[in-house]
């Protein structure tokens, strides 16, 4: 769809001509109207320098049109139904959160929602200059397996309970507030009170690809560290949640340390994996599956197992790696429940398959 003139802005519900103050005092976008079977969605940036819109593993970046002379740069951007996507503007090398948006992801990220795209119960929205709460306990976890020193955060939601290792941690501490959803699921009744515990990765690749490092760590270092930390956590029930990467490794330790985890959230795991598929020229582009669905068909029992699978719905290449180890899984004797976002490979469109699956494997309705 494309509009011409002041009828583009007219039409999305802005007043006055492009430029003015008029104008710019009542600008709010992302607004969208409806196009077919989809939605045209207008983007505003206000300045004086060619802009982009980058969005987050959805489409190509979107170069900005200017009104005549004016410091109104706009795009109307063509979105499928049920599009939740994160994006930023670009000028030249910097990156910059959407001042006309309301919804922040971080500094210098926003959140996009088409009118048909569910809500997100429990995530407050927050502006890009907002500050997230952060857990009063605070680990230093100098790792002998891994290597290094991380800071991991712990946070006992409703007062403490099973623990949910929440892989990429610093995503879930500083960019979306997972810390005041848990609370506020926990408050409504929807999950039991939990103790969240919150890892940050420093290599994701060498961590999250089905190696056992990992894991040794979790079970011999961090775990204990977690139980002296002075914080409730019910040890015996442990629920890894992980995302892309950190899902594949979710997925990984419920096969290779069913003593350790027996119950995962996975959003968007990339099943695609297997070793020297990152080198590849299309790295989606191998066995259906990946290594995790050769190890499924090799024989395992997972009749333990309570595994919660999500992706988004605009993932195209990821879905058929993603059905092949949602079903192996199944065939395998886990309890397993299959769900789709209505996003692209975006941390924004799995915060509510987070809460809601956390809650589902510990064994909510």
């Amino acid at each position: 769809m494309r509009l011409v003139g002041e009828d583009t802005f007219a039409a999305f519900g802005l007043p006055g001509t492009p430029g003015t103050d008029e104008f710019w005092a009542a600008a709010r976008t992302p607004a969208s109207i409806p196009d077919g079977d989809g939605w045209t969605t207008l983007f505003l940036w206000r300045g004086s320098a060619a802009a982009s819109i980058g969005f987050e593993s959805w489409s190509d970046p979107v170069p900005l049109r200017r009104f005549g002379d004016t410091d109104c740069w706009y795009a109307e951007v063509r979105m499928p139904a049920r599009l939740r996507v994160t994006y930023q503007f670009r000028v030249g090398e910097e990156a910059y959160a959407d001042p006309f948006n309301p919804v922040g992801a971080g500094g210098d990220r926003s959140i996009a929602a088409t009118p048909d795209a569910p809500a997100q119960p429990h995530w407050p929205a927050v502006g890009a200059d907002g500050v997230l709460p952060l857990p009063r306990t605070r680990i230093r976890w100098a790792s002998e397996r891994l290597g290094g020193r991380r800071t991991v955060r712990v946070h006992p939601a409703g007062g403490g309970g099973p623990v949910v290792l929440l892989l990429d941690g610093d995503d879930w501490l500083y960019l979306h507030p997972a810390m005041t959803a848990f609370d506020s699921a926990v408050a409504s009744g929807e999950m039991p009170p939990v103790t969240l515990v919150f890892l940050p990765a420093k290599d994701r690749e060498a961590e999250f690809t089905c190696r056992a490092e990992l894991w040794e760590a979790v079970r011999d270092e961090l775990l204990p560290l977690v139980a002296e930390s002075g914080v409730s956590a019910d040890l015996d029930r442990l629920v890894v949640a992980g995302q892309s990467l950190g899902g594949l490794s979710a997925v990984y330790a419920a096969l290779e340390f069913p003593e350790l985890v027996s119950r995962v959230a996975c959003q968007s795991g990339s099943f695609w994996w297997t070793p020297g598929a990152m080198g590849a020229a299309d790295p989606l582009g191998g066995p259906v599956g990946g290594a995790i669905a050769a190890r499924l068909r090799e024989g395992a029992d997972l009749s333990g197992l309570r595994v919660a699978f999500d992706v988004g719905e605009h993932e195209t290449r990821m879905l058929p790696h993603c059905e092949a180890v949602e079903a192996l899984a199944g065939r395998a004797g886990a309890t397993v429940r299959v769900s789709r976002s209505a996003s692209g490979h975006d941390r924004v469109g799995w915060r509510h398959a987070l809460v809601r699956d956390v809650g589902w494997a510990l064994g909510a309705p």
